[in-house]
């Protein structure tokens, strides 16, 4: 099972290199992969950008206002239509490290977070209810465990 990354820098911001914005989604990817997908190779746009496209998106989107850490958007193909695409994320740079700094935890790490979030919403799992949240932060631990970073939900 394997997941192309199509990254995107429309950002002036500090970024990870694309070699491990593609390993921490081929982690959380193969951590996370429903059967049908897990028997193909798939592809996910990751978009790498300022606060005034994340606002914009966020506002469009969501109706909230001002920038947010990640948006996802999942692939869901028209009946017939058969393209191997899991979907699109979208991560505002100034953002994620805002929150690393007030989170008191290194960008590197914060950063992995978000990605492995964001795949992990694109593969279907949530955090509005509490058994959710509860079931899809136990699989970031575990993710962003076993990439040597650590557990993102513990205080310092």
């Amino acid at each position: 099972m394997k997941l192309i990354v199509d990254l995107q820098l429309a950002t002036q911001s500090a970024t990870p290199d694309e070699n491990q914005v593609q390993h921490w989604a081929q982690t959380a990817f193969e951590a996370s992969a429903s059967p049908e997908n897990s028997a193909c190779e798939m592809e996910v746009s990751i978009r790498l950008v300022d606060t005034e496209e994340s606002a914009t998106l966020n506002q469009t989107y969501r109706n909230k206002t001002g920038p947010t850490n990640v948006l996802s958007f999942p692939f869901d193909a028209p009946p017939g239509i058969t393209v191997n695409l899991l979907g699109d994320l979208v991560i505002c740079a100034p953002v994620v490290q805002k929150e690393a700094q007030e989170q008191e935890k290194t960008e590197e790490s914060h950063w992995a977070h978000m990605v492995v979030h964001g795949i992990l919403h694109l593969q279907g799992y949530d955090h509005i209810e509490d058994n959710e949240a509860e079931i899809m932060e136990d699989l970031e631990t575990q993710i962003l465990t076993e990439l040597g970073y650590p557990a993102p939900y513990e205080e310092n």
